[in-house]
């Protein structure tokens, strides 16, 4: 009998019931704080996730930042792909035209140095006698941190002074200026000034639109992994993964668009049992997408990037449904309210 043909989905169902909001208190002072510090600031340095480039904007910055001098830097490189995407370099460097546009992986010190080459070009241009100011920015969990502290150690060969992990939220509140350039330490003699770095927290939007992006930035980490079920993350993810090579878990299972069953496949490989021999699905879930994110289960891109989602991706909202950013509030605020009554409503049941 002839073996049958796997045949991914081509799409992942909407799920109507997907929290739609991340926005939380330590993100609105946050975002209150920076806009009354840009007096003080250069420069911003704004991160985006290389996997989500399109998803992982966020329009709150537009606002709040607008009129203040920027370099656009995907963080994550390595982990969206392996070569081959100078075409999606162009797209995106065209998108934000005239804003200069990194690509980096803070693993690797070359990307690191071509970041601190372009600081080092925009700073020589102020020739400030106190210092070149700057400020990074941008969704939690899309590597601001670990840009900061690969700055400082590339440049400085200082270790780590930023808090990281793989978690959003770690860095909570905005800190003091971290010298991330020191001409007199490396003996420049040209003039130039010190460049100091001010971490910041991330900064979601308050109300996503398109639960597909929601899914996204959860796979991505940008989301704590307690707000959408574990299990609807890896089911997308395996969807993600069909549609680049069914080949990537075949070590625990044929190729399959059932995640139950590849859940139960990996709990019994790996050891991720509970009582009485049961599989674990949630814990092996959470590994599963660990994995993905550490690059162990496939690189590749989230966001389609062309000329097309560009496009789209210049109106305020994220995703088909626009919406303006008041309205992104408003509805953000009453998601809010409906996830704290549910977990009222579920802890007075339970007892």
């Amino acid at each position: 009998m002839a073996a049958t043909t796997f045949i991914p989905r081509t799409q992942f169902p909407t799920l109507t019931s997907l929290p739609r909001s991340y926005y939380l208190g330590h993100h609105a002072a946050g975002l209150s704080k920076m806009r009354g510090m840009l007096g003080q600031i250069d420069l911003v340095l704004e991160c985006r996730d290389y996997r989500i480039p399109l998803t992982s904007r966020n329009p709150l910055f537009e606002e709040a930042l607008r009129g203040k001098e920027r370099m656009m830097v995907y963080t994550k490189r390595d982990l969206g792909g392996q070569g081959g995407d100078n075409e999606i370099y162009s797209l995106l460097r065209s998108f934000h035209a005239p804003t200069p546009v990194l690509f980096s992986d803070h693993k690797s010190a070359p990307s690191t140095r071509q970041v601190l080459q372009q600081i080092k070009t925009a700073a020589a241009k102020r020739n400030s006698l106190t210092g070149s100011h700057l400020m990074v920015v941008g969704m939690p969990n899309v590597g601001k941190s670990s840009l900061l502290n690969a700055l400082r150690a590339t440049s400085l060969h200082k270790g780590k002074v930023a808090h990281t992990g793989a978690q959003p939220g770690v860095t909570r509140k905005i800190g003091t200026g971290v010298k991330i350039i020191d001409p007199e330490a490396s003996g420049d003699n040209s003039g130039a000034t010190p460049v100091y770095l001010l971490d910041t927290p991330g900064v979601f939007i308050p109300y996503v639109p398109d639960a597909e992006a929601m899914l996204k930035m959860a796979l991505c980490g940008s989301v704590k992994d307690n707000v959408i079920a574990p299990f609807t993350i890896a089911d997308y993810l395996l969807y993600h993964i069909n549609l680049q090579s069914s080949d990537t878990y075949k070590a625990y299972h044929e190729p399959t668009n059932d995640v139950t069953s590849l859940l139960t496949a990996m709990a019994a490989k790996t050891g991720r049992l509970g009582k009485g021999g049961e599989p674990d699905l949630d814990g092996t879930a959470m590994w599963f997408i660990q994995r993905w994110r550490n690059g162990h289960l496939g690189r590749f891109m989230l966001d389609e990037v062309n000329k097309e989602t560009i496009a789209e991706a210049t109106q305020i909202g994220l995703g088909e449904d626009q919406m303006s950013m008041s309205q992104m509030r408003k509805a953000g605020k009453e998601a809010l309210r409906q996830r704290t009554r549910s977990k009222r409503s579920a802890q007075a049941a339970g007892g």
